[in-house]
């Protein structure tokens, strides 16, 4: 076995995990893991301005196809303040791996204060974390890494954290390095699959539900063969947006937030198979009969009763679905020209809530099909919720419920740097994008030519419309002096423009897609009306 250190054995065991970018912040307590990356020219390190942008970042990498995001941050205030962008990735069902530092191995618990001390470190982390571990000896460091890629691998996509002391990052070690490992989904039973089949062909008016488990690869192409087959409209959660193509006449619209026209619509129909989502948090007690496939079976107990759930890889088990289906009974009658005069409305934008309607038109209009979307926890986020149309599995991107500001931007620079060659474009608020714009300098530097646009109405526009609508326009503490957004962006030597209008956004966007240095539009508006 080769004699090295710690943490030349963790950047090994990252690189034979297929580990080829890491975004971070160097710090005291990781100087083995960067003088090991000097070493190692193919892994790219990424320096980020803020330890909750490293985290964004990776999930942004993740969630783009780039492969397992990875982020290096120091203990204490740096895992702490990544712990935002963890718990998103949590929520998110997004598979990112966070490496922290730790104090001195003897010291951990003796609660005298070392420099970046958190009593229990491991405890802080667990509740965004799918799974957190410590390694306290150089030797087990390739082992515990390839445990964490084990856990980000299978079963639901989620965080996993590893903590190392310094010393043991410094300690020399005969390291028996481990080989990465292939890992195969897993459907449902034989027995499951076919109880579910029976009830879906029993059915005289099925619908879908799709979440983020639904979307991408193998489970968005079953997905549509399923709907096809039985004819059944496909109902997306924020997540699942694109699960199938909004194109696609098949496709019905979004349940989120507020949208309790489509949980009405639930009541229409005598099945409804959920994929994946989080039922707990969706009103479908209308629903007659609910069948629920997913890999978290834990989500079982807070299910509307009576739900029939099964556990097993969304995607593996809905192509066992249709391959049984086929089998028994041909496709149903074409619906077409019935239910796409209803999926025409949904874009109909006569219909739309304005100014909010034309901007995101502007946005899809100038955006490619398999261009990325990242949706922001403000106004023209939540009406691209339910305007927006999707064309491509897995270019939406939302915080899911975790409902978090500060997100956008450092996610959309994640997703450019795991796919350069496509379009990236966040949509924020000014108060939001404030809580990152430091990553302009990330942008710049690296060479990161996403796009943000920034839609700025001074204020945290939503808390100032309800305190205006709901309290008698008692406003206190919505508003919101800011700087000037072009200049801040051509401060850092990105580009920085200003659109008037959806027009203007649209003209500014697609110059922005094609300029090779990062881009800011900041849209200026006034106070808008509930997009519900």
């Amino acid at each position: 076995m080769p004699r090295m250190t710690g943490g030349q054995a963790l950047v090994k065991s990252l690189y034979m995990e297929g580990i080829r970018v890491i975004f971070g912040i160097p710090g005291v307590q990781t100087y083995e893991v960067m003088d090991a990356l000097y070493d190692e020219p193919g892994i790219r390190f990424i320096t980020t301005r803020h330890e909750q942008a490293a985290a964004y970042m990776a999930d942004g990498f993740s969630r783009a196809g780039g492969g397992i995001g990875t982020a290096l941050v120091v203990p204490g205030p740096g895992l702490l303040n990544a712990s935002a962008a963890i718990g998103t990735a949590y929520s998110c069902s997004s598979p990112i791996l966070v490496v922290s530092g730790q104090i001195p191995r003897d010291a951990i618990g003796a609660g005298i204060g070392h420099l970046h001390e958190v009593d229990d470190q491991l405890e802080a982390v667990k509740p965004v974390t799918k799974w957190a571990s410590r390694v306290l000896q150089a030797a087990e460091i390739p082992s515990t890494v390839h445990e964490a890629f084990r856990h980000l691998k299978t079963g639901i996509p989620r965080p996993v954290e590893i903590e190392i002391p310094p010393d043991t990052l410094r300690e020399e070690a005969e390291i028996d390095l481990v080989e990465a490992e292939e890992y195969k989904a897993e459907p449902a039973s034989s027995d499951d699959v076919s109880a579910v089949v029976d009830i879906l062909l029993a059915s005289e008016s099925p619908a879908v539900l799709a979440s983020g488990g639904a979307v991408g690869g193998v489970a968005s192409t079953a997905l549509l063969d399923l709907a096809e087959h039985l004819q059944a409209p496909v109902f997306t959660t924020r997540e699942g947006k694109g699960a199938i193509s909004d194109r696609h006449y098949l496709s019905s619209g979004g349940h989120g937030f507020r949208t309790e026209a489509i949980v009405n619509r639930i009541a229409e129909f005598d099945v409804i198979l959920a994929l994946g989502a989080r039922l707990g948090r969706l009103d479908l007690r209308m629903a007659k009969q609910i069948v629920h496939i997913d890999m978290d079976r834990s989500e079982e107990g807070l299910s509307p009763k009576g739900t029939i759930t099964i556990g097993g890889d969304i995607g593996r088990t809905l192509v066992e679905i249709v391959r049984l289906m086929v089998d028994k009974t041909p496709p149903r009658p074409n619906r077409r020209e019935e239910l796409e005069p209803t999926r025409d409305e949904r874009f109909e934008p006569s219909l739309h809530v304005e100014p909010q309607g034309g901007y995101v038109r502007a946005i899809r209009a100038a955006v490619p099909d398999d261009g990325f979307i990242v949706e922001g926890v403000t106004q023209i986020g939540y009406a691209s919720h339910m305007l927006y149309p999707v064309y491509e599995p897995g270019t939406y991107f939302t915080s899911s419920y975790f409902g978090n500001l500060g997100y956008v931007y450092p996610i959309a620079l994640g997703a450019k740097v795991a796919q350069p060659d496509r379009a990236v474009v966040g949509i924020s608020g000014d108060g939001g994008f404030l809580y990152n714009s430091q990553e302009l300098a990330t942008a710049v530097k690296y060479g990161i030519n996403a796009v943000v646009i920034v839609f700025n109405d001074n204020a945290y526009g939503n808390v100032m419309r309800d305190q205006k609508l709901q309290f008698n326009g008692r406003m206190i503490a919505s508003d919101l002096h800011n700087p000037d957004f072009v200049k801040l962006a051509q401060a850092y030597g990105a580009v920085g423009v200003r659109a008037d209008g959806p027009e203007q956004l649209e003209s500014a966007l697609r110059e922005g897609l094609e300029s090779p240095v990062p881009t800011l539009i900041e849209v200026p508006l006034e106070m808008m009306p509930e997009p519900y």
